[in-house]
């Protein structure tokens, strides 16, 4: 097996493709360099043109064409553009003369002519337009690293899920069978059992899948905190609004982490006054979900503690790249949550 492919067996990196490119790049300029000028002449202007190319390519795809084009300044993108070429033009024949005849000639010493200026300004052009494929390929490659990466998640938690099934559905037989028992006796205590029969069948059933109706994320949301608020002694005060008439479809247990990061480092178990507002709106093709809790006098930890936000960031980048939006914030009693996804 040769060394290409060792290299892209192992999923490299969109940046290490970068760096093979750019290789690849200078060892065709050195090359065809040779021949003629010998090995420390083609070594010098290797490393020139390759500078020289970053410069434009990286110069339209990092800066002009993100601040200017998508902008919608189509006429100071054409104009940056233009200066761009020129001034790299005249930059890469002064400095490739200066080397030249510095170090290389001989008897006779190039000159800076417009001729010379107007050749090197076409081949720095051509870079320009080749530089939107390299654009192109680049995007490319970073949406199939991120499209393998969901794909490794939605497995690793698939398997984790299997892995920690055992006869499932006897378990919810049997709850019920409890629930039935114990409504007889104990009806609140028969709710409960219910509940938490509904959670675990939402984990087998809905969260392997890729997206899931807004109504059966709610119902798990009432039902996560149906349970928890038996666990506060002077119990919680909820108070969950929901606005819009349709049912969309969302990535399973977007949620969850703001509710159980409130009812872990949020709440004062022993205190009589814990108040939590949740605010869910479908508003211009998004979803917004708010959330604010008072914090306790003497927190539990430091809010928010581990690793749930973080990794729910790195999951909204996969599912939506820059298109959602995550922020928490704390005033001198509350703690605040804002989260804005797209359903398109």
């Amino acid at each position: 097996m040769n060394i290409f492919s060792q290299f892209f067996n192992r999923r490299a990196s969109p940046r290490q493709l970068e760096w093979l490119v750019w290789g690849t790049i200078a060892l065709v300029n050195f090359f065809s360099y040779l021949p003629m000028d010998g090995l420390l002449q083609s070594f010098i202007y290797t490393i020139l043109n390759t500078l020289v190319y970053a410069a434009i390519i990286y110069g339209n795809i990092n800066f002009l064409f993100p601040w200017l084009y998508r902008k919608g300044r189509i006429g100071w993108y054409i104009l940056a553009s233009i200066l761009l070429l020129a001034v790299i033009g005249v930059l890469k024949t002064w400095i490739g003369q200066l080397i030249y005849n510095t170090w290389f000639a001989t008897k006779e010493h190039y000159a800076l002519t417009w001729k010379n200026t107007l050749y090197v300004t076409i081949g720095c052009a051509v870079v320009f337009i080749l530089s939107f494929v390299f654009r192109i390929a680049l995007a490319y490659f970073v949406l199939k690293q991120q499209t393998q990466q969901i794909q490794e998640q939605k497995s690793l938690v698939e398997l984790n899920l299997l892995k920690s099934q055992v006869q499932p559905h006897f378990l919810f037989n049997t709850l019920n069978n409890i629930y039935y028992e114990a409504f007889r006796e104990a009806p609140r205590t028969a709710l409960l059992i219910g509940r938490l029969s509904e959670i675990m069948r939402y984990f087998v059933d809905e969260s392997p899948k890729e997206k899931v109706a807004l109504s059966t994320e709610i119902q798990f949301l009432e039902n996560y905190i149906a349970l928890e608020k038996i666990r506060i002694r002077h119990g919680v005060e909820v108070n969950f609004i929901k606005e819009g008439a349709s049912d969309p479809l969302i990535p399973p247990m977007l949620l969850i982490t703001f509710v159980e990061n409130i009812f872990k480092h949020g709440i004062d178990r022993s205190g009589a006054h814990n108040k939590i507002c949740l605010s869910l709106a479908l508003k211009d093709d998004h979803l917004i979900f708010e959330t604010e809790n008072e914090l306790p006098e003497t927190p539990v930890a430091a809010f928010p503690q581990g690793f749930g936000l973080k990794n729910l960031q790195k999951r909204l980048t996969l599912l939506y790249g820059n298109k959602a939006e995550l922020r928490t914030y704390r005033s001198d009693r509350s703690f605040h949550s804002y989260l804005k996804i797209p359903l398109l």
